[in-house]
């Protein structure tokens, strides 16, 4: 059975965030993700990784104002400077926490940008952070969004990352494959990952549409449970969906898997 990681940005809500720890392992997780520590020292969180027997599977390199509305600085021109101090805070906090991979969000292209110079600020971010991460024994990904929720992210399609990942030239770069983004976008969710298998680092979920839980929408989880499974995928899944009350209510899907 696939190993599931909850994400504390999405689930258990209800409660503050370094409670969002135990209620993660009470529910049965072995490891977490969330979008970004960076508000919290990491001392903090390592002690709710190390108190909660918990992975810390992921955690995202630092994406700019999110408050304000950016979804990643990494294709912007003129932003590498921050990009690149970013990398290094990532890094910091990916070795208290134990933390062996870090995503990489690709941003909103500015409007009426030149889209050789996005891309090529983004190859060079890239190099840059694969470089770096590879040096510290932390693996680098890069994830497509789908463009109806976030309109106008840069990277969008799994060709378009898999060409990037070529052009980029890094072994240490690998596929963030989100189901939910994937199947609002292209669909071919399972010829897609067995494909791609060798490439993809992590993958994450949730059902379409509403972005809800396994079960509550149109994707066949059990049967794509079961063919990551036969394929072979050895890394986690990360749960990154809108429970429809609360997560415990909504866990039935993963109770099947286990029974």
């Amino acid at each position: 059975m696939p190993r599931f990681a909850a994400n504390l940005t999405m689930l258990f809500t209800e409660l503050p965030f370094l409670e969002r720890f135990g209620a993660a392992a009470a529910a049965g997780f072995k490891g977490v993700e969330y979008l970004f520590p960076y508000a919290v020292e990491a001392g903090a969180l390592a002690e709710q990784l190390d108190r909660h027997r918990l992975v810390q599977v992921l955690h995202n390199l630092p994406a700019g104002d999110w408050a304000g509305g950016e979804r990643g600085i990494a294709c912007l021109p003129g932003r590498e400077t921050e990009f690149r101090d970013g990398v290094g805070r990532a890094i910091e906090y990916a070795r208290v926490l134990g933390c062996g991979q870090l995503n990489c969000l690709a941003g909103i292209a500015p409007a009426n940008a030149d889209d050789d110079a996005v891309r090529a600020v983004f190859v060079d971010n890239l190099r840059f952070a694969a470089a770096r991460l590879k040096e510290a024994g932390i693996r680098l990904l890069v994830e497509p969004v789908n463009t109806r929720d976030i309109p106008g992210f840069y990277l969008n399609r799994t060709d378009q990352a898999i060409a990037l990942i070529d052009e980029v030239g890094s072994d240490n770069l690998f596929l963030q494959y989100d189901i939910y983004h994937a199947q609002r976008m292209e669909g071919e969710i399972g010829n897609t990952v067995a494909r791609h298998l060798a490439r993809i680092g992590h993958i994450q979920l949730a059902d379409n549409p509403g972005r809800g839980e396994p079960g509550s929408g149109e994707i066949n989880y059990p049967w794509l449970f079961r063919h990551i499974d036969q394929l072979g995928y050895e890394g986690w899944i990360g749960c990154e969906y809108k429970p429809a009350t609360t997560t415990q209510a909504g866990l039935g899907w993963m109770k099947a898997l286990a029974g």
